[in-house]
């Protein structure tokens, strides 16, 4: 029997190559298993795709969100004549990347994220894929920007220094001299810049914005897309993505002439997931947390989708799974690999050993299920 096996990660336990070789191990004798590390735009998708079209890895002494010396780095794959760069912008800008470090949004910059799109620039790169999610800032791109040569103004013309931290005191945007090779960003949520389903709000609690900081926050986005619209001549705060990644979806569209795609389908293209869904009998996925938000646009919902289009079934492996949600129904099986009751923490540390047991215990299932 033909198996794909093609989960994202399992958020804290696992990176998607880990999950799909435990789930490959689990499986055991008697199937012929390709696994294909899946990704859906955010954190992992550069890792994602190196695994799948043998990448190499380059790495770049960057800053932090907080401004501290950091070895990140983005991935170097090549297809037919082209030299593509994947980022994610968690390597440099990422919340992970903070550890013990106090939450501080306000001064939290995507700076290290651009440092890294100028590295891959200056390795001659045709082609950039920006991952957007898992970020600790809420600065719209303009630590990105200046790192890639954006000037901010004060009143006085001069250069302001810290950025975003000092924004509020730009009155203008200097842009530079050179072009960026074509970027699009993988993102996998809709929200627009501002407003109640917007940056800030959704997702500014988790990076350590509270409520009584909301409006405050929503002026400095609000007074850079100002900036933005009058002197670079974009207006997009309201697009479907700009949100993304503490509004990194607007800046890489602003400053980087960025094209927004979903993150799902651009790396199902990239690794030629819908060519190896035709040749196997079954589909395995899975990820940390399957719940709502996997209905919009996660990983295993869109290698769901896919597979039963083509008459596949579709098997998902969750160390969570949300009840009553409709993400169930999206999967011809569904289940969780650690025992009920199993705390989350030890669900998390033993989460390989839980997911090779529960795919064990799936073998027998896809026997009973699938004629070969």
């Amino acid at each position: 029997m033909k198996i794909l096996i093609a989960p994202d990660k399992f958020k804290g336990s696992l990176s998607s190559r880990e999950a799909a070789e435990r789930i490959a191990a689990g499986l055991g004798a008697g199937f012929d298993c390709r696994i294909l590390p899946l990704a859906d735009g955010g954190e992992g998708t550069a890792d994602a795709i190196r695994s799948a079209l043998s990448g190499e890895r380059h790495h770049v002494e960057v800053e932090d969100p907080l401004g501290r010396s950091v070895l990140a780095a983005f991935t170097l794959v090549r297809r037919a004549e082209e030299r593509v760069a994947v980022i994610d912008m968690s390597e440099a800008s990422g919340l992970w990347r903070l550890g013990s470090a106090p939450k501080e949004p306000w001064r939290a910059s995507t700076f290290g994220t651009g440092q890294l799109l100028r590295a891959a620039v200056e390795h001659g790169v045709d082609r950039i894929l920006l991952g957007l999610g898992g970020s600790a800032t809420n600065d719209g791109g303009a630590g990105m920007a200046a790192a890639l040569g954006f000037e901010f103004l004060d009143s006085q013309g001069n250069v302001i220094a810290s950025i975003p931290a000092d924004l509020m005191e730009a009155t203008g945007i200097r842009a530079p001299g050179r072009n960026l090779p074509q970027v699009i960003a993988a993102c996998d949520v809709q929200n627009p810049l501002l407003g109640e389903s917007g940056a800030t709000r959704v997702f500014g609690p988790q990076k350590g914005v509270s409520p009584e900081d909301f409006g405050r926050h929503e002026e400095r986005l609000g007074h850079l897309a100002d900036l933005v619209a009058r002197d670079l001549g974009f207006v997009g705060r309201e697009l479907p993505g700009a949100g993304a990644a503490g509004g990194l979806g607007f800046g890489a569209m602003a400053f980087c002439g960025a094209e927004l795609q979903s993150g799902f389908a651009l790396v199902a293209a990239l690794t030629g997931l819908p060519a190896a869904l035709a040749e196997v009998d079954a589909v395995i996925t899975g990820e940390g947390s399957l719940d709502r938000q996997t209905l919009n646009g996660k990983g295993p919902h869109g290698v769901a989708k896919l597979a039963r289009s083509m008459g596949k079934p579709v098997i998902a492996l969750a160390g969570r799974l949300e009840r009553g949600c409709g993400v169930e129904a999206e999967f011809d099986l569904a289940r969780t690999i650690a025992p009920l009751g199993t705390p989350t923490e030890e669900s998390i540390a033993r989460a390989g050993d839980w997911l090779e047991l529960a795919a064990r215990e799936t073998a027998e299932w896809l026997r009973t299920r699938i004629p070969v």
